[in-house]
């Protein structure tokens, strides 16, 4: 049997179309309150005996946890600048993406906003921290000590996020063992014992394509559970291991893509451009007498007879 809602409604009153029933009032990320999350401690299993915060990173989609990492860093500034609250509108737009995507990434973390004073940025960057797994150090070894390697190993940013480099790598003899923005430069043959030796958890692997899967076994054979992969080459690994791959030449490509199909879309538009004074045509504009040319009886322009 099929139950036909507003059935009682238009029996009880004849000729009274069926009223519609009401839909339950959803959560607005703009109007509730913004309230912090509590702290997930070890007591407080959550499904399949996952922690509640895990269950919750669990279900994060990919793009939206990307999209996290660039709130946090839009969030962090505005704090560094003083700000203690930002509005969606405010927030979606130095980030970039559109206010409605931004309320539903914000969903997954439980937080809301209060109407007329928006979220609080303080409560949004721990919240974002504790589904990223920022609050605690994750320490990062690089292997080749390239120019690529040079660079990161020297940046100075990455130890303020949660991410201190703390072991180098590379075969040359001429860099074993020489100092990079601190850290002598150690053999590739140690990367098992060192990573182990130092609780490594992310290895950047920044060597010529030829070596990478040779680094990538050597880093998971020292209990790196991540890498961030410079080497423009797939990577084989256990199904445990994380890999994020940065391909800078494909980069390029896809920009490359971006500015051709501009192009083709200019070039009909420039196409169809004329000469002020007859469309299409390159007739000139002026009749020679100083005077510009004018509407014709049909609204077009006038032809120029010149003698």
């Amino acid at each position: 049997m099929v139950t036909q809602r507003g059935r009682r409604d238009a029996a009880d009153s004849p000729g009274r179309a069926p009223r519609r029933p009401r839909r339950p009032a959803t959560p607005d990320a703009d109007n509730a309150p913004t309230a912090e999350m509590p702290a997930v401690t070890a007591g407080e299993p959550g499904r399949n005996g996952d922690a509640p915060e895990a269950v919750r990173a669990k279900s994060i989609p990919e793009a939206a946890v990307a999209r996290l990492a660039v709130y946090l860093r839009v969030l962090s500034g505005m704090s560094e600048q003083g700000a203690t609250t930002v509005s969606s509108e405010e927030l979606s737009q130095a980030a970039g993406v559109n206010s409605a995507k931004l309320r539903k990434d914000l969903s997954y973390l439980g937080s809301y906003g209060t109407r007329g004073v928006g979220y609080e940025v303080g409560v949004l960057v721990s919240q974002i921290e504790r589904i990223l797994g920022l609050t605690r150090q994750h320490k990062v070894a690089v292997v080749g000590i390239g120019n690529l390697g040079h660079a990161l190993a020297n940046y100075g940013g990455f130890p303020g996020r949660g991410f201190p480099v703390e072991a180098l790598f590379d075969l040359d003899a001429d860099l074993i063992g020489v100092p990079v923005g601190g850290l002598p430069v150690s053999h590739m043959d140690d990367i098992p014992r060192i990573c182990a030796e130092r609780g490594i958890s992310i290895g950047v692997i920044a060597t010529p394509p030829t070596a990478a899967q040779s680094v990538c076994d050597r880093l998971v054979a020292g209990g790196v559970q991540c890498i961030l992969n410079f080497a423009p080459v797939v990577l084989q690994v256990p199904p445990h291991i994380e890999v994020r791959k940065v391909d800078l030449a494909v980069e390029l490509q896809i920009l490359s893509f971006h500015v051709a199909r501009r192009a083709d879309s200019e070039a009909p538009a420039a196409g169809n451009q004329g000469n002020s004074g007859l469309p299409g045509t390159a007739l000139p504009s002026e009749n020679g007498n100083g005077r510009r040319n004018g509407r014709g009886p049909d609204g077009g322009r006038e032809m120029v007879v010149r003698s």
